[in-house]
């Protein structure tokens, strides 16, 4: 028999269980990944008819590498040089990323970055009149249907095929590209020509207050999102986790400065750090920070709470059971008063 062991008297997830909704986690599940699945917390298994009932061993999620699901694949360039495919939980099916940074130029050090930037780069700068080609083409390509006929999506819902949004991101930070003007007019000019999509900017905040990268927001529309990174709430955890260039402060105040002009997605990363949990202490600065980004303005419309899903090229950073990213997003709620989501 196979049993899923939710308990843990060492962490801190019951320490917040008042409150908590279980039926709320399945319905998020459910409804952010469709068909997603996922080892969750420690597995235990009992040997039947052992002496005893004894059990076996604990074995982890991160021993396990389950990896078998639609949104755990790597991203598809299918063919190009600056767009690549990638079905994504947090768009609820397929986005298409529009690589800024081909370089690889971040001010972040993720410990749990998927990029490997041992490996050189594909192109120094990105080529705007390429990109757009290379968009146009792909988007006629989903729209007419045959992306199903690949090997990679022939066996997924068609629910998951429907492009959802075209995403300012890719192997560093957008708002570092010195072109990042001309690239949102470019991408802006193929919807106009092309039909409506939403566009959605990964930033990890921290250009957010350079004129350029402002003057691109401006071309924005409403549908539009932004969504910006905030791992954590304290300098010593973003400066372990992260390992950025910039003061948490920094962070902060450009959440506060964007998010005061239109509303913006907060994104959280959490992972299993050497297997172990965020310390609740820090899950509860964090919730702070964001009560007083709200508290000052900021237009938060959403806190996605996620884990590594993908494998990161430091293998001692894995990703968390549902359990403790339900728990931190009820936290958000109960101290924030904020919407947040696990996916």
């Amino acid at each position: 028999m196979v049993k899923i062991n939710s308990s843990n008297g060492d962490n801190w997830s019951g320490k917040i269980c008042q409150g908590f909704n279980n039926s709320r986690v399945v319905s998020e599940l459910c409804l952010a990944v469709f068909c997603f699945k996922r080892v969750e917390d420690t597995i235990t298994q009992t040997v039947a008819g052992s002496p005893g009932g004894k059990k076996k061993p604990n074995v982890s999620f991160h021993q396990l590498q389950v990896r078998d699901t639609a949104f755990d694949r790597p991203r598809d360039w299918l063919g190009n040089r600056f767009i690549y495919a990638v079905i994504s939980s947090r768009a609820t099916g397929l986005s298409l990323g529009v690589d800024v940074n081909p370089d690889k130029k971040c001010n972040f050090d993720c410990s749990y970055c998927e990029v490997d930037r041992r490996i050189p780069s594909r192109a120094h700068k990105l080529d705007v009149e390429v990109m757009a080609a290379e968009l146009r083409k792909t988007i006629a390509f989903i729209q007419s249907g045959k992306l199903v006929e690949l090997p990679s999506y022939r066996t997924l819902p068609t629910e998951l095929l429907r492009l959802r949004q075209v995403a300012l991101s890719g192997d560093g930070e957008p708002t570092l590209a010195t072109n990042f003007v001309e690239v949102v007019q470019a991408v802006v000019r193929v919807r106009a020509l092309g039909g409506f999509f939403k566009l959605v900017l990964y930033t990890n905040g921290t250009g957010l207050d350079h004129p350029n990268v402002l003057r691109g927001l401006e071309l924005l529309t409403h549908s539009d999102e932004v969504w910006i990174k905030l791992d954590g709430g304290t300098q010593s955890f973003i400066d372990k986790v992260n390992r950025p260039d910039v003061p948490l402060e920094k962070i902060l105040s450009n959440i506060l400065l964007v998010g005061r002009l239109r509303p913006v997605v907060i994104q959280s990363l959490f992972p299993a750090i050497h297997g172990e949990e965020p310390p609740f202490e820090e899950i509860r600065e964090y919730a702070q920070r964001l009560k007083e980004l709200k508290a000052g303005g900021a237009q938060i419309s959403m806190v996605q709470i996620y884990s590594a899903a993908r494998p990161g090229v430091n293998a001692e950073w894995g990703h968390l059971p549902l359990r403790v990213l339900s728990q931190i997003a009820q936290t958000v709620r109960l101290t924030a008063g904020l919407r947040a989501e696990v996916f």
